[in-house]
């Protein structure tokens, strides 16, 4: 296992989304006071001197609001190394039926865009509204859109 610590690299279009959005969903998505190992850390991991300024801006406004001193870290983007297969989509695996329609293993699943927004929605991370506007652009099959949108009705 070794010293590693459990992250996502996120590929984002800034014509969609600013960086500094992102970096105010990461601040609204956990608790950033708490303290924990290297594996489960709260970090940013910033690619050039532009994005590390903005995390440092955006961790200091966040300080403001905070009775807690901030233990996320700011760090440069190192190499990263993937998953293992079967942590690839974790929730979207365990709508089986949904799973095996879409044939995606591997690479096709870890780069696939359909598969990583079905990941959120089976996640109930957005609305069936939502997920009607986006799966036109997916690509499914009307079976395995009723089948998210069962998931989505679904109480928690």
């Amino acid at each position: 296992m070794g010293d590693h610590t459990e992250t996502v690299d996120l590929d984002y279009n800034p014509a969609q989304i600013s960086y500094e959005e992102l970096l105010a969903l990461f601040w609204k998505g956990h608790d950033p006071t708490t303290n924990t190992t290297n594996q489960y850390m709260s970090a940013i991991f910033y690619h050039d001197s532009e994005q590390k300024a903005l995390a440092e801006k955006s961790m200091e406004e966040q300080q403001k609001h905070m009775a807690r001193k901030i233990a996320t870290k700011i760090l440069p983007a190192t190499e990263f190394f993937e998953a293992e297969n079967y942590h690839q989509k974790y929730l979207l695996r365990q709508q089986f039926k949904l799973f095996d329609t879409l044939g995606l293993e591997g690479q096709s699943l870890i780069r696939s865009y359909a598969a990583a927004r079905l990941n959120g929605f089976v996640g109930k991370y957005g609305t069936v509204e939502q997920f009607e506007k986006e799966s036109k652009e997916m690509g499914l099959s009307q079976s395995q859109i009723t089948q998210v949108k069962r998931v989505l009705a679904a109480s928690p």
